[in-house]
């Protein structure tokens, strides 16, 4: 998997630092067509992604206290450091507690509950992909403790631009009640990341437009499943 393997230079934030390049099974998809493609969706998505973000950046302000976007340093493409942009769902300094989500988590407000179930939270990353920093569709990008820790098999996950869903984010939908109410980020590193970090190298090896198209019918499928299911508990 690593053979032929490039060992470049990148900017990372206010560093240098290195980054790893290799082969891909559609490499002028990979690297021209799917930037093109994600940028003209991205402009197609801006005017109405602005409109539906403008209420829910108020009721982010209105529901607690700090401010309205979570920014965080995260491991990206050709292991460039990016800022990655969010809705914020937890109270400020939630993540000096700890970077993994519990189960029934105190630290997740109550508008950050429900946008979370829906993914709201992860639609200002579509200024990410304007930038240039992500993807629709791609490995989520993960904390920087764990892409240093990258295994030479595992560095192609940065071949690839990170997306804002990809097969792990599916099969890990309801990653809290995963991890549980205790130790949740030392059940993470021992029964999630390794197998996510699996499906990210597979997904980085065979990147393809159709892959990209199935991945993203089946995110929509997915948060409409929850949708639903949200609606029935309510009743």
């Amino acid at each position: 998997m690593t053979d032929g393997l490039k060992k470049k230079k990148g900017t990372g934030v206010g560093e240098e630092l290195p980054y790893w390049d290799g082969p891909l099974s559609h490499p002028f998809y990979s690297h021209v067509v799917k930037r093109v493609l994600d940028f003209l969706l991205a402009l197609i998505l801006l005017i109405p992604g602005i409109i539906l973000m403008a209420p829910l950046a108020v009721w982010v302000k209105l529901d607690s206290e700090g401010p309205v976007l979570y920014r965080a340093p995260r491991g990206g493409y050709h292991n460039r450091t990016f800022t990655i942009l969010k809705f914020r769902s937890m109270v400020v300094d939630a993540d000096k507690t700890g970077g993994c989500t519990a189960l029934h988590d105190d630290r997740v407000t109550g508008a950050g509950r429900i946008m979370r179930r829906l993914k709201l939270d992860e639609l200002p990353q579509l200024f990410n992909i304007l930038k240039g920093d992500m993807s629709f569709v791609g490995p989520r990008p993960e904390l920087l403790k764990y892409t240093t820790r990258y295994t030479k098999d595992e560095e192609c996950i940065l071949w690839v631009r990170p997306g804002v869903t990809d097969r792990s984010s599916l099969v890990f939908i309801s990653q809290d009640e995963i991890v549980g109410e205790e130790n949740p980020e030392e059940n993470y590193e021992k029964y999630i990341l390794p197998e996510k970090n699996r499906l990210r190298v597979e997904y980085a090896l065979h990147q393809s437009f159709l892959l990209d198209v199935q991945l993203f019918l089946e995110t929509f499928r997915g948060i409409f499943g929850k949708a639903k299911k949200m609606a029935n508990e309510s009743r």
